[in-house]
């Protein structure tokens, strides 16, 4: 069993011994260390906090929980029911709620479930926050209401409309454009709340023809639900057989965007970010954000319209941090993780679904077409397990030392930048595991950096 603090939230495998997995225990204990946290805040004790979920199985469960915590230490509760991360931190801003919890392990497989914490902006807490989230909840540093003090549980399942309707409304979203492209669009939504809102998204937008894989949303998730080209053969296998344009797919919490072109081929999940910041370019002067993980295509594409490229540490939180700092109009994540600051600071799935085919439409060219216009670089993703005898600082200055002769940044893990590659050796916020990503000009390149950065750590 795992149970794992980070900045990403509180994760786990459901069940298990307190303090090993995500258990019944766990979710008070947290829960009602974020309430505190919430109330010392917002400086008063009757707070409001919004709660939406995925659709995964565990969801209803960790919902009580959640909720029968919060209303007993005497906080109001808007329970959005089924509904996106992104519309669930829309919500928080539109309720002029102090905070929220987003119940979603993201792209962890059906034995997960997690608490991802919002403040009263609608964002992911800051590293400074959650360690005082976590301090409480060590220190179980909390109380509860008294009968007469409870809070009150309301539902309001109207921000998936909601959240549909800010996206049509963006200046850079053209509806009669797309509803004049004709296009015909697959989309692969995992058995989760992609299911509910991406088909209402595209209607709205004036597509007509929609071809959908997995979107009823049983949390029984079709395949491994991490988007990445190894789990996607199902949808890449419907687009080969033709008849439809290009294919969306999203992980379970739909805050992340990969795209399949017309021929069934990934488009590439660090090219939807890339796309995306050149069309918002092309129209909105201003500068770019990423993480350091992310592709080089965004730097090459920011150059061509004279903008400034900026790095951030990896993990959204990071990203917004930076793209304040620096004045972006457009970044995010190369997972497939889009940020347009015009509709809200968070990854968004359906921000992304909705630019994306506004530049198509005006462009008149296919995806293939498309991704031929950019700068093409390869990446290799892998990994090491740790174990708790791991000592991370010692492998990372073990990287550093053997690339010293090399550019290095260290404030996430080390990037170690070649003049035709990079290398990324970092902890994950989401898993219990080294993540080592490379990228160059060819596969096989990127996939010897990495070996190369392997055989470094084992040594």
């Amino acid at each position: 069993m795992s149970l794992i603090k980070s900045i990403s939230g509180i994760r786990g495998t459901i069940g298990g011994a307190p303090g090993d997995g995500l258990t019944p225990i766990d979710i008070v204990k947290f829960t009602s260390a974020f309430v505190t946290f919430i109330r010392r805040t917002a400086r008063r004790d009757r707070c409001r906090i919004v709660v939406g979920r995925d659709a995964r199985v565990s969801g209803p469960m960790v919902r009580d929980i959640v909720v029968g915590t919060a209303t007993g230490m005497g906080c109001d509760v808007i329970d959005l029911g089924l509904a996106t991360t992104p519309t669930t931190e829309i919500a928080v801003t539109g309720e002029h709620a102090d905070g929220g919890i987003i119940i979603t392990a993201s792209h962890n497989p059906i034995e997960w479930n997690a608490l991802k914490l919002l403040n009263s902006r609608g964002e992911f807490l800051s590293a400074g926050d959650g360690q005082e989230v976590l301090r409480i909840a060590g220190a179980g540093d909390f109380d509860y209401a008294d009968a007469m003090s409870l809070g009150r549980y309301t539902v309001d399942d109207s921000y998936n409309d909601k959240h549909v309707e800010l996206v049509a409304g963006l200046p850079l979203v053209d509806a009669d454009a797309i509803r004049a492209a004709g296009f015909r669009v697959a989309i692969d939504c995992v058995n989760s709340v992609g299911g509910i809102i991406l088909p209402r998204l595209l209607r709205r937008l004036g597509v007509d023809t929609v071809g959908e894989l997995y979107c009823e949303p049983t949390g029984v998730f079709g395949h491994t639900p991490e988007p990445l080209e190894k789990n996607l053969g199902g949808i890449m296998d419907f687009m080969a057989k033709g008849g439809y344009d290009l294919a969306f797919v999203v992980d379970p919490d739909v805050d992340r965007l990969v795209m399949i072109c017309e021929d069934g081929k990934m488009f590439g999940e660090e090219y939807t970010l890339v796309s995306i910041a050149d069309y918002v370019l092309s129209n909105t002067p201003g500068n770019v954000c990423s993480n350091l993980s992310s592709t080089r295509a965004l730097r090459d594409v920011a150059e061509r319209h004279g903008s400034h490229y900026y790095a951030s540490a990896v993990g959204e939180v990071n990203v917004v941090a930076r793209m304040k700092e620096c004045g972006a109009v457009i970044g995010g994540e190369g997972n497939g993780g889009v940020i347009y600051p015009a509709a809200h600071y968070g990854r968004d799935a359906l921000v992304g679904i909705a630019l994306f085919l506004t530049m198509l439409a005006k462009r008149r060219i296919t995806m293939t077409q498309l991704k031929d216009t950019y700068p093409q670089y390869y990446m290799v993703k892998d990994k090491i397990a740790l174990t708790p005898a791991d000592d991370l600082d010692a492998i990372l200055d073990k990287v550093k030392r053997h690339y010293a002769g090399e550019a290095l940044t260290d404030i996430d893990g080390v990037k170690v930048d070649f003049a035709d590659k990079w290398v990324h050796v970092r902890r994950s916020n989401t898993e219990p595991i080294i993540r080592i990503y490379a990228e160059a000009r060819t596969t096989a390149a990127a996939g010897q950096i990495v070996e190369e950065v392997k055989a470094v750590i084992r040594g």
